[in-house]
């Protein structure tokens, strides 16, 4: 059950940048970099929350889960 994160792609769609994203919610650089990698073991519900409200987006827009070989 892999656990991808699209931040990138919402990133894109809203035609905005990492940095003003990181600038916006108060996040170094360094860690929305670790989270847009998946290279976190969790985030804080306040901070996907204001993720989602500076792209203006739902939790599932940038998290998703994985089919594995098993579940198709």
């Amino acid at each position: 059950m892999p656990i991808v994160i699209k931040l990138d792609m919402m990133l894109v769609k809203r035609k905005k940048t990492s940095r003003e994203l990181a600038k916006a919610i108060g996040l170094s650089e360094t860690n929305l970099s670790l989270i847009k990698s998946g290279k976190i073991k969790g985030v804080r519900f306040s901070t996907l929350d204001a993720i989602c409200e500076f792209l203006d987006c739902e939790p599932g827009d940038i998290i998703g889960r994985e089919k594995t070989e098993n579940e198709e």
